[in-house]
């Protein structure tokens, strides 16, 4: 599974999940750090990533265009990476079950 983190999100999530989701990558790492939503939707898309944002707007692009690309929506606000980290590791087989399920665009994640 291919995670792409988003601006919200800091970079270090993907050398810390690398063992996870060894084929992420983070739109600042990118060259993407002032790309707009679309521009950022279009690149996931093309790319075969699954977003992962804690911004609203993410859901509402998802919503008017369907996926691909998923999206993994976070909903715990503004915390320390490692608590991001923790939520991702531990929702892991959920995240990968995900990915498989064809009918589903979004999951939302609570911390």
């Amino acid at each position: 599974m291919k995670l792409l983190f988003d601006h919200n999100l800091s970079h270090q999530l993907v050398k810390r999940l690398a063992d996870v989701f060894p084929e992420s990558n983070h739109i600042r790492l990118l060259g993407m750090r002032t790309a707009d939503d679309h521009t950022i939707w279009k690149y996931a898309k093309a790319n075969g990533f699954v977003m992962v944002t804690l911004d609203a707007d993410f859901y509402d692009i998802s919503l008017l265009r369907g996926h691909p690309p998923k999206l993994i929506w976070l909903r715990c606000g503004n915390c320390p990476v490692r608590d991001i980290e923790r939520l991702l590791r531990k929702n892991a087989s959920t995240l990968l079950a995900f990915e498989k399920d064809a009918g589903m665009g979004c999951l939302e994640l609570h911390g």
